[in-house]
């Protein structure tokens, strides 16, 4: 890396609140389906699990002096991010969806080296596509958390002031569901469920307790998150420091293909978009945010275990606001 570092031009100022009994231990499930992510991990599957199709760890580039780690794919931050609102393991709040143990790992892509101390935050929709704060605007799909009941009747009248030039790219327009393009909005509610954020230990590690997230109109099933560098942990949260990384997770079409027969992911009306079909995830695998999953494929209701290695420039700025 060349010049002055990114974070020295532009450093973003951050606290957060802790809730109360914020050390809530993260739960695994299946038993013997836990276990932690590793930067050498292998891809192979025990009898009668699922597997994504990433290994779980980003892919080696080189060695020596060359790069670790492929440095994970950059995303937008998406209309719905909440800055650090709850310092937790368990996101879950009560939610219904198939048990979720995300198991993180962060190293310097350049060094190898585990960032340790990291704030990482999760965020991401329920079962029916609802982000939490945000269901007024979010496009739930089935059920009463849908995101509103839709409207009845044909539209009358000649519609005018048509749209011209270039139709935009990426998701659909905040207000929409968009959940990862757009700018950001104000949350219209106080509710916090499947939002997080915790700190990564001595080998960057971090686990989050959730659900297995749903869907909405325009987007495959996805996990927002960040990496936060540089800050201080607090009695009252961490403060300061940069955003080093903004990205999203992905899951395998073997596995949510599983989900669709189970309830209350099987209630939603929303057509869902196929991983191939996405407009944010870039196709390149674990680089791009693709987790590895473990799973029993006659029994995914019982529970799934995502984890995945993420490769970051610690000395880099990257708030997905750009």
């Amino acid at each position: 890396m060349t010049g002055t570092p990114a974070h020295k031009k532009s450093v973003t100022r951050r606290k957060v609140v802790v809730a109360g009994g914020a050390a809530v231990a993260a739960v695994g499930v299946g038993g013997a389906l836990a276990m932690s992510a590793s930067a050498d991990e292998t891809a192979d599957t025990a009898t009668g699990t699922g597997s994504s199709t990433g290994t779980g760890s980003a892919a080696a580039a080189g060695t020596g002096a060359e790069a670790c780690y492929r440095l994970t794919s950059e995303t937008t931050e998406g209309p719905y991010y909440i800055d650090a609102d709850k310092i937790r393991q368990d996101i879950t709040e009560g939610k219904e969806g198939i048990p979720l143990t995300l198991q993180l790992k962060v190293v310097d892509a350049e060094t190898c080296e585990p960032v340790a101390n990291a704030a990482v935050d999760v965020w991401h929709c329920d079962a029916l596509g609802d982000y939490s704060g945000y269901e007024s605007l979010s496009q739930g799909g089935g059920g009463a958390g849908g995101g509103g009941t839709p409207p009845t009747g044909a539209p009358t009248g000649t519609p005018t002031d048509l749209p011209s030039g270039a139709p935009p790219t990426g998701e659909p327009p905040t207000g929409g569901g968009g959940g990862g393009g757009g700018g950001h909005e104000e949350p219209t509610s106080d509710t916090r469920y499947l939002r997080g954020t915790w700190k990564t230990d001595k080998q960057g590690r971090v686990t989050f307790t959730t659900v297995f997230p749903g869907w909405y109109q325009g987007r495959c099933v996805h996990i927002h998150t960040k990496v936060h560098v540089g800050g201080e942990w607090t009695d009252t949260g961490y403060e300061g420091g940069h955003t080093c990384h903004t990205g999203q997770f992905f899951f395998a079409e073997e596995a949510v293909l599983l989900t669709e027969d189970v309830a209350p992911y099987s209630t939603s009306t929303t057509t869902r978009t196929k991983l191939t079909e996405d407009t944010i995830y870039d196709q390149s695998g674990t680089t791009g945010g693709l987790l590895k999953l473990k799973y029993n494929k006659n029994k995914i209701s019982k529970g799934v275990v995502a984890l995945i290695t993420m490769g970051v420039d610690p000395d880099e700025t990257h708030d997905g606001t750009g």
